[in-house]
């Protein structure tokens, strides 16, 4: 398993080769990397990424250039070589677990392929994770060698592959506690957590009562935050008391009439108090 020999091509790099190897990584502990557009090297090669022509998962053949591609997702975006990549090993690397791997196509694999392929089309703008690995090539004023600034930004990939995963298998493992949660919850407006775990996908999926969270902060007070009416939204199901906005300390204990109260954002999407006591005072004060 170590002595493999894995080609992809040289010169200038992106993001879907630099991904595609940092993938391998968590398949081989250590393999021979070549560098190379030599069709003698690539025949013989026992991986080949992003070149050769050729898409042949049954022989370790990823490359997506030829005519026609490799295929796309059911959403239209094309597969580049890292998505075939993790077509095959996704959900090895991810200790098989199938809905993890997914999780991490949806969120990561599938933009890197959709740039690569000039399928843009619900792309976010601006600056992307292509645009980064890119950024590793040398410039015309540096005098660094394209290998060893591919070496670079495989690292790099590989960082961020690994939160990725652990992003992904730390949202699908916190569905049950919130659900429980909402399941449990006296007052289905307000959901209580008695540690903090990602919760906005599930509480969209199963509650649309939910308009407040109450969860402990990582330095011992409680927070409450409100359920925005969509993942990704700057708008709230219900804001915060706009009289508490910006306030902190005595002036929002003031207001509040909550002796430990802390501070409330300016946005009115999340709140502290001292206690949990309080928290659930701010959330009743809020309801209203």
């Amino acid at each position: 398993m170590t002595n493999k020999t894995i080609v992809t091509h040289n010169g200038n790099f992106h993001a879907d080769d630099v991904f595609s190897v940092a993938a391998l990584k968590y398949i081989y502990s250590s393999f021979n990397l070549i560098r190379t557009r030599d069709l003698n090297i690539i025949a013989k090669a026992d991986i080949v990424i992003d070149v050769g022509g050729e898409y042949s998962p049954e022989t370790d053949r990823f490359d997506h250039h030829q005519r026609g591609g490799a295929g796309e997702r059911d959403n239209g975006i094309p597969y580049s070589s890292f998505g075939l990549i993790w077509q095959k090993y996704g959900t090895q690397i991810c200790q098989g677990n199938q809905e993890v791997a997914n999780a991490v196509d949806t969120g990561l694999v599938s933009t890197i392929d959709a740039i690569d392929c000039g399928h843009l089309v619900g792309v976010p703008e601006g600056i992307s994770l292509s645009q980064t690995i890119s950024m590793f090539n040398p410039t015309w004023q540096e005098d660094s060698h394209f290998d060893s600034c591919f070496d670079e930004a495989v690292e790099f990939a590989y960082r961020v592959l690994t939160r990725f995963i652990a992003a992904a298998n730390g949202g699908i493992s916190a569905k049950d506690i919130v659900a429980k949660a909402i399941e449990k919850a006296e007052d289905p407006r307000v959901i209580i957590l008695d540690k903090y775990v990602p919760w906005k996908r599930t509480v969209h999926a199963l509650s649309e009562q939910a308009l407040y969270m109450v969860y402990p902060s990582q330095t011992g007070q409680w927070r409450i935050q409100t359920v925005p009416v969509e993942p990704g939204s700057f708008e709230d199901r219900k804001a915060l008391p706009k009289e508490w906005a910006g306030l902190s300390d005595d002036a929002l204990q003031q207001v509040t009439g909550i002796e430990d109260a802390m501070f409330c954002h300016n946005g009115l999407f999340i709140a502290g108090a001292e206690s949990f006591e309080s928290t659930m005072k701010m959330a009743s004060i809020a309801l209203k």
